[in-house]
């Protein structure tokens, strides 16, 4: 899955309806947007570790790599600020928005009286859209090592 178009896919959820639009359609968008950042990380350590598109490469591999990604503890390693801040700081805000936007998917997900308006959605949509962008420009090491901290179980204290 592409990251822009998952992006794309929650903004038409807010923006594709007449008025105001649905807490459905707030929630999915919600859900999307932290799938774009989860899916941008899988692909991240798959293609740097096995090998992009055009890489002599095996596919079994790939997606072994791509889906070893665990919410919950990729969550848990971007919680950790003592390890995250030794990452530039557009790893770092990676690391934080991928940390605020699961905990609204927990909500958007899994509260049926959680309530979102289309201004914090789209805001966040927006916020999500940029961490994207800064990210992808990041040097690969800084990259790499990112998707091996949260892939990989931490040996060191």
């Amino acid at each position: 899955m592409k990251p822009g178009d998952l992006i794309a896919v929650a903004r038409l959820l807010i923006e594709g309806s007449n008025g105001k639009p649905s807490q459905a359609a707030l929630r999915r968008a919600v859900s999307t947007t932290y799938y774009a950042l989860f899916h941008l990380l899988a692909q991240t350590g798959a293609d740097l570790f096995v090998g992009g598109p055009g890489a002599k490469r095996s596919d079994q591999a790939w997606r072994q790599v791509y889906r070893a990604l665990e919410h919950g503890k990729a969550k848990n390693a971007c919680k950790n600020e003592e390890m995250l801040c030794k990452f530039p700081k557009v790893i770092e805000d990676f690391g934080n928005m991928f940390v605020t936007m699961q905990e609204k998917r927990h909500l958007a997900d899994y509260d049926p009286h959680a309530t979102f308006s289309k201004s914090s959605v789209l805001t966040d949509i927006a916020a999500t859209a940029k961490v994207i962008g800064d990210f992808s420009k990041a040097p690969i090491k800084d990259r790499r090592a990112f998707a091996a901290y949260v892939l990989f179980k931490t040996s060191w204290p």
